[in-house]
């Protein structure tokens, strides 16, 4: 299937945040005068760019139309920063038929608004569904929006921990570093380790797949292992993958050995399209030293530690603090943006050959993020999700 555009300059809407408290904006000033120079006309809805610190006056400085919220979304690319436009009643905030959106839309999780993208006979691409392949990482932006996420997560620790992160050496007497223990070495992880070092804390860490090792240690923390065979921690698309129950009672008992003994939990374990694994229980929560602090960046999925509530702080009987963000990319909003901005520009690249709009399903990455096209759900995966909640 090929979906092709007539018009000889495609026009790409940016509208305002959606939902409304998320301060990021899809495109940013930057990226417009190379999207106007591939035959692209750029209409951003007034005061789209503000939270994040780009004023209108940037982007008509560099090529783009501002307009209303409806200008912007009766262009024949939308493009945004999470979800389709979904409403509280269930209705796509969209203009027309084969109209083209691109978001973080987590098809996966979101059953209606993807069936409600299907009836609407909206093209719908999900950046969160980028294959992990070299030719795909300039539009790869759960990683751009993971490396945020890693340290901002770490940033929340240090200041609500009662402690400071470095070994210090005074007068006074010597200042013990900080244990912090990042569970997940994914991008986010990762970034949580580097930022943790930075900082002067001893940093450990966990992840599921062996091939992590090496990736953790390069970082300078201690690698915890729980022996796994290769293989059978990620799927063919490079992404982590559910285990048996057996391997997850396995993994709790050893993070309640690790966590007992830190002032800092990172985690960051995600599973996508399934509810994020519980690794810390209530009991080894209960084990851990008063005052340490536990930010569970799998908050949005449920949560990695038994007691997490999204987006609330919780303060158990023993003093440990256990924090449960569900939007860290919003709370650095301008890097976020020209992260994402560039991860929106390259895909816009591929798709958009000679002023021409061409969705290629031949091509890999198109296949891997091509949701709904033509009325139908056309990503086998997704599809094959929604039949199995179907019948559940």
């Amino acid at each position: 299937m090929n979906v092709a555009a007539e018009s000889t300059r495609i026009a790409v809407g940016v509208p305002c945040g959606s939902p409304p408290e998320e301060a990021r904006v899809a495109l940013v000033p930057s990226v417009v005068p190379q999207l106007v120079k591939s035959g692209l006309d750029v209409i951003v809805e007034r005061g789209a760019g503000e939270s994040a610190g780009f004023p209108d006056a940037d982007y008509e400085q560099h090529g783009a139309h501002l307009g209303t919220r409806r200008d912007a979304l009766e262009a024949d690319i939308v493009v945004r920063v999470r979800g389709w436009g979904l409403d509280g009643h269930g209705n796509l905030d969209v203009s027309h038929p084969d109209q083209v959106v691109i978001a973080l839309a987590d098809p996966l999780g979101s059953p209606i608004a993807v069936r409600a993208a299907a009836e609407h006979k909206l093209v719908t691409l999900a950046l969160d569904l980028v294959p992990r392949i070299t030719r795909a990482q300039g539009m790869d932006a759960l990683s751009s929006q993971a490396t945020v996420t890693g340290y901002k997560a770490v940033v929340l620790a240090a200041d609500r921990l009662p402690k400071m992160f470095p070994m210090l050496t005074t007068a006074a007497g010597t200042i013990s570093p900080a244990q912090v223990f990042v569970v997940g070495a994914g991008v986010a992880g990762l970034q949580a380790i580097a930022t943790a070092r930075r900082l002067g804390a001893v940093v450990q860490a966990y992840d599921v797949r062996p091939a992590a090792q090496e990736d953790i240690e390069s970082l300078g923390a201690r690698c915890i292992l729980l022996p796994l065979g290769p293989g059978d921690a990620e799927d063919e698309s490079g992404y982590a993958k559910e285990l048996g129950a057996a391997f997850y009672r396995r993994q709790q008992e050893l993070m309640a050995q690790v966590v007992a003994g830190v002032d800092v939990v990172i985690t960051t374990a995600l599973i996508p399209g399934a509810p994020a694994p519980t690794l810390i229980t209530a009991d080894a929560v209960a084990g851990m030293r008063p005052g340490s602090i536990i930010v569970d960046c799998a908050a949005e999925r449920g949560g990695n530690c038994e007691l997490t509530r999204a987006d609330e702080t919780v303060v158990t009987d023993n003093r440990v603090t256990i924090l449960g963000p569900t939007n860290l990319p919003s709370t650095i909003p301008h890097d976020a943006s020209l992260m994402y901005s560039k991860n929106v520009a390259a895909l816009l690249g591929l798709i958009v050959k000679d002023g021409r709009l061409a969705l290629d399903e031949e091509d890999e990455i198109v296949r891997g993020i091509l949701v709904t096209a033509g009325g139908e759900i056309v990503h086998r995966r997704v599809r094959r999700e929604l039949e199995e909640v179907r019948d559940d």
